[in-house]
């Protein structure tokens, strides 16, 4: 059974920072391409950063390239999502996905290209 757990979370003054984990388990971790998302209340769920199995390939929404940055460490079966620079707008519910994929490339943007997502973890930014 496929499983992931996020941790991370927390309340953090406008500018600091936090870095988000997502720990998999119950499959091979190199077989999935994974995912960030995040949702705020009354918004739909918004696409934050993905990254290929291999950890070469990533993507970024625009309004976080430059401050968040998507890794992985394919070793202790973990993805991680450093925030920086963190602005009130940031503050959302932030959830890890993940993929069946082998691709070169990572070109997984929306919610409905996964298949398996974690709780998630609050993110809240005071001004």
């Amino acid at each position: 059974q496929v499983q992931l757990v996020e941790s991370g979370g927390g309340l953090v003054q406008a500018g600091g920072s936090l870095r988000l984990s997502c720990g998999l388990s119950g499959v091979t971790f190199s077989w999935y391409a994974m995912g960030w998302f995040r949702q705020s209340p009354g918004k739909e769920r918004e696409f934050v950063a993905s990254i290929n199995w291999s950890g070469d390939s990533t993507k970024h929404t625009d309004s976080v390239k430059g401050r968040f940055t998507i890794s992985r460490d394919n070793g202790k079966n973990t993805v991680y999502l450093q925030m920086t620079s963190l602005k009130p707008e940031d503050t959302a519910v932030y959830y890890c996905a993940a993929r069946l994929s082998r691709a070169s490339i990572v070109r997984l943007t929306s919610a409905g290209d996964y298949n398996n997502w974690g709780q998630g973890t609050q993110v809240t930014v005071s001004s």
